[in-house]
């Protein structure tokens, strides 16, 4: 990959780190209610519900934190933009779609395929723990 596209990247993910850091920052500060304002069960339901969609979110953006910086790491050692699994250079087209990917299509494909077909094969993306399926 060439060294001005590669800059480019490496700009767009600290650039992006930096606003999830501190919009953590900053709605962690907006978002405290305190015992009064939960005067009925509505309120609290509410205030639970909302509390639940916001951690959801967090673990979301802590997830795309640690894939940011995953990719800043294959910057710097010299391994972005080449698959994780065949060593062949991804796409820029699909790097520009999706910045952090670490697979050539092809990869991706055969790696989504496989999911597919093998339900024991099924990871969680954000725990990183086997999916188990309740009959």
């Amino acid at each position: 990959m060439e060294t001005q596209k590669l800059t480019w990247f490496k700009n767009w993910f600290e650039a992006q780190r930096e606003t999830l850091v501190q919009t953590y920052t900053s709605a962690q500060n907006e978002f405290s209610i305190s015992k009064d304002e939960l005067a009925d069960e509505m309120d609290l339901t509410s205030y639970e519900l909302e509390q639940s969609m916001r951690m959801r979110l967090k673990a979301r953006e802590n997830l795309f934190i640690k894939k940011i910086d995953e990719a800043l790491l294959r910057i710097s050692d010299g391994s972005f933009g080449h698959c994780k699994d065949c060593d062949d250079e991804i796409d820029v087209r699909r790097l520009e779609a999706r910045p952090t990917a670490t697979q050539c299509v092809s990869c991706k494909e055969a790696s989504e395929h496989k999911e597919s077909i093998h339900i024991d094969g099924l990871m969680s993306k954000s725990l990183g723990k086997r999916i188990t399926l309740v009959a």
